[in-house]
């Protein structure tokens, strides 16, 4: 399967009034590396669609600051 940023450029762009996102830190990436790869969450809500977004702690440790964090950034 190939990366998120690739599946989205092959689509041409999102087709639904919704996305969803699984917000899941892979093994051995930074947790920088994982913040950049926010770009499709903020896309969703740029063009005013709703996104669902699956959190769990192990992203940062701590899955309600996490999602408190993601909605002062989304706004």
């Amino acid at each position: 399967m190939p990366p998120l940023a690739e599946q989205h450029r092959q689509m041409q762009g999102f087709t639904e009034v919704f996305t969803v996102l699984r917000l899941l830190t892979q093994l051995m990436m930074s947790y920088e590396a994982a913040k950049k790869r926010m770009v499709l969450a903020k896309k969703a809500v740029a063009e005013h669609r709703r996104a669902y977004v699956l959190v769990n702690n192990r992203s940062e440790g701590n899955a309600p600051l996490t999602i408190q964090g993601l909605v002062d950034d989304l706004g």
